[in-house]
């Protein structure tokens, strides 16, 4: 069976016993890459928690946040944990992105692809799952995004080794999917949401798993 083929089949089954997972939850774009940066290495509860001060301190507005002293950037990012080094990463990327666009993300999102994709690597504290997310999610531009419970789930299924790169594991998806923004975003989404449910690092729930009956 061709590669598009069988990671269509594993699409199909996730959609199925999940529906849509409607990610990445935020009301504007600009929110999204905040996120972006503070879900690093952390569980999304408590970037929910740090999304929550910012929003209350009127600071999800670019150019507010962007004002903030790094310490009232460091109290308010605090629940998302490792709230220095993040702080410090989201700051790099807020001056990116007043010096490409001024704020106005559909600058970005009218540009090539791979010369943003370019320009977020070279910001320090920027690395591929974090511009891929950024590039998906925020600007709507068909980049794929790979992440821990994705590697994990290519490796078990036997798709791909378990030392695979981030972008070999990226052009797996992107080599035989069509670029279509929201339908890589879903499937990113779907891969999340039956590695933290099913596929986890240790009892994993293959018999419960939509994607068990791949693994004969």
């Amino acid at each position: 069976m061709q590669r598009r083929d069988v990671l269509l089949g594993y699409y199909q089954a996730m959609l199925s016993a999940n529906g849509p997972r409607n990610w990445w939850p935020a009301k504007t774009p600009f929110e999204v890459c905040v996120g972006a940066v503070l879900t690093q290495n952390t569980a999304w509860k408590g970037v929910e928690k740090a999304l929550s001060n910012l929003e209350q301190a009127g600071a999800l507005d670019p150019h507010t946040i962007h004002a903030l002293s790094l310490p009232e950037l460091e109290r308010l990012i605090h629940p998302a944990g490792f709230f220095r080094l993040k702080a410090r990463r989201l700051r790099n990327l807020l001056d990116y992105l007043s010096a490409s666009c001024d704020f106005d993300l559909g600058l970005l999102a009218d540009r090539d692809m791979t010369d943003v994709r370019g320009e977020l690597l070279e910001v320090s504290g920027i690395g591929p799952e974090t511009a891929d997310s950024i590039l998906c999610y925020a600007l709507q531009m068909p980049s794929f995004v790979v992440d821990a419970y994705t590697r994990r789930i290519l490796s078990r299924h036997g798709l791909l080794p378990e030392d695979a790169d981030y972008e070999e594991t990226r052009d797996f998806f992107m080599d035989v999917l069509d670029p279509d923004p929201a339908f890589l975003g879903d499937f990113h989404a779907q891969l999340v949401g039956v590695g933290n449910q099913y596929c986890k690092t240790r009892n994993q729930l293959c018999h419960t798993c939509p994607l068990g009956s791949f693994l004969s």
